[in-house]
C-alpha cells in the first residue's frame, strides 16, 4: 500500500523491450538506498517489484504485458522522469490516501493554469471514471495524492497544486495532452460493488 506522497522524482536511464514485457532501469538516490530485491515501489502510481538495484544509484523493475497495455510505461523514453514512492511501512506516518498502486485508466492532461502561486491542472478522464470522483474527495494522478477542487459533467476534473507539490513531481514537465496515471479511490469500488450485490 502507498499513500501516494512522492518521495523523489527518477530518470528512466535504460529500457529493454522483451517477448514478456518491458525492464525498466530508474536512477534514484533516496528510493535506491536500503532496497531489497521484491520490494513495492510506485512508479508514476504503478506498483512495481524490484528486480535489481545498485545500492543508492538505481533500481530495476518488470513491467508484463498487462502492465504495459493498462499504463504509458512503455512509452516512456531515456530521459523521462517519473514520480517514486515505497511500500508505506506498518508503523508508517499516514499523510494521503490509501494508494494501492494499481493503475485503472489512462487520463489525460486538458488544461494547466498559473493562479498567483499555485496552479491549477485539469483533467480528461476516460469514459466511466467520473462516477468514482466527488468534489473534495481523493484522486491519485501520477501516484500523487491529489483532492478534487472541482468535477465537471463531462467527466473533467481540477485539482489545486501547491508550489512544493508542483516542483517536486513530475507535474511541473506536464503539458495539455500529456497523459497521466488515474488511480480513482479504491473505498469508491467497494461500496459500488457492495450496492450492486445488495440489489442483485
Amino acid at each position: 500500500m502507498f499513500t501516494g506522497i512522492v518521495e523523489e522524482t527518477g530518470e528512466i536511464v535504460a529500457r529493454d523491450r522483451t517477448a514478456d514485457g518491458l525492464r525498466l532501469r530508474v536512477r534514484a538516490d533516496e528510493i535506491a538506498t536500503g532496497l531489497e530485491r521484491g520490494q513495492s515501489i510506485s512508479v508514476s502510481g504503478a506498483c512495481l517489484t524490484v528486480e535489481r538495484y545498485a545500492e543508492g544509484e538505481w533500481f530495476e523493475v518488470f513491467l508484463a504485458t498487462e502492465t504495459v497495455d493498462r499504463t504509458y510505461l512503455g512509452e516512456l523514453a531515456v530521459g523521462d522522469a517519473v514520480n517514486l514512492e515505497r511500500a508505506m511501512p506498518a508503523d508508517g506516518r499516514f499523510d494521503g490516501h490509501v494508494v494501492q498502486g494499481h493503475v485503472d485508466a489512462v487520463a489525460t492532461v486538458s488544461s494547466v493554469e498559473s493562479v498567483d502561486e499555485d496552479w491549477f491542472f485539469a483533467f480528461e478522464l476516460p469514459s466511466g471514471y467520473d462516477r468514482y470522483v466527488v468534489e473534495k474527495g481523493s484522486i491519485t494522478l501520477d501516484g500523487i495524492s491529489l483532492t478534487v477542487a472541482d468535477l465537471e459533467s463531462d467527466g473533467r476534473v481540477t485539482v489545486a497544486i501547491i508550489p512544493t507539490t508542483y516542483e517536486l513531481t513530475t507535474l511541473s514537465e506536464k503539458s495539455p495532452g500529456d497523459p497521466v496515471h488515474l488511480e480513482v479511490d479504491v473505498l469508491a469500488k467497494y461500496v459500488e460493488r457492495l450496492l450492486e450485490a445488495r440489489f442483485e
